[in-house]
C-alpha cells in the first residue's frame, strides 16, 4: 500500500497532445484588428502589393482575388478605402464570439441582483369606468376607416343597428352637419359623405 501511495505521488499522468487543454481567456486577452493597421496595409497597393487590408480582415477569398487582379483594377482598392472600416468592425466582432465561450467571467460582478422576496404584491387598481361610445361617435369612426363615404347597408352591417334605428343615425348625423346625402358617380346609388 505504501509503495502505491508513494508511486502515485511521483507520477502524474501527462496531457496528451492531441487533446487540447481550454484555457480561459480574459477580455484584455482577445486579439482585436485595428483600422489603422488595415489602412496600412491598403497602401501597399502602391508597392503592387493589393489586399493585404482584406487577409487583415479575415477576407482570405476576396484577398487572393484582389491579389492576383491588382485589387480588381485598381478599383476595389478605391471601395475598399471605405469599406476598410465596416470590415474591421465585422472581423472584431467575429473575434470576439469566437473567444467568448474561453472568456473567464470568475472576477466579473453581476449588475443587477434581483431578490424576488423583497418585491411587494401589486395592489389592485380601481376600475375606471370608459365613457360610453354613442351610435354616433361608432357612426363616425367607421366613417373615417372607410374613406369618409358610406351607404346605409354598410352602417347597418357596420353597427349591427336595426333599419329603423340606422335611418334615424343618419338623420341625426345630416341635423348635425356630420355627414351629407350624395349619390354614386357610376351607379347612382345613394351615399352618406362624412365630414371627417
Amino acid at each position: 500500500m505504501e509503495s502505491q501511495s508513494l508511486f502515485h505521488q511521483h507520477y502524474k499522468p501527462q496531457n496528451h497532445p492531441q487533446q487540447p487543454v481550454a484555457q480561459s481567456t480574459t477580455a484584455s486577452q482577445i486579439p482585436q484588428v485595428q483600422t489603422n493597421t488595415a489602412y496600412i496595409l491598403w497602401f501597399l497597393c502602391i508597392l503592387g502589393i493589393c489586399g493585404g487590408q482584406r487577409f487583415y480582415s479575415g477576407k482570405i477569398a476576396s484577398g487572393l482575388l484582389y491579389l492576383f487582379t491588382f485589387g480588381l483594377f485598381g478599383f476595389g482598392q478605391l471601395i475598399d478605402l471605405l469599406l476598410i472600416p465596416g470590415m474591421v468592425e465585422k472581423r472584431n466582432i467575429y473575434l470576439r464570439g469566437l473567444y467568448a465561450r474561453n472568456l473567464d467571467l470568475s472576477n466579473v460582478q453581476p449588475a443587477v441582483t434581483l431578490n424576488l422576496g423583497q418585491l411587494s404584491q401589486p395592489q389592485p387598481q380601481p376600475l375606471v369606468e370608459l365613457p360610453a361610445v354613442s351610435p354616433l361617435h361608432r357612426l363616425l369612426r367607421i366613417a373615417q376607416e372607410q374613406g369618409g363615404t358610406l351607404s346605409a347597408a354598410q352602417v347597418a352591417l357596420y353597427t349591427g343597428l336595426e333599419p329603423e334605428a340606422v335611418q334615424s343615425l343618419l338623420q341625426e348625423a345630416q341635423r348635425y352637419g356630420y355627414a351629407e346625402v350624395c349619390n354614386d358617380p357610376q351607379t347612382g346609388a345613394v351615399r352618406y359623405r362624412f365630414d371627417v
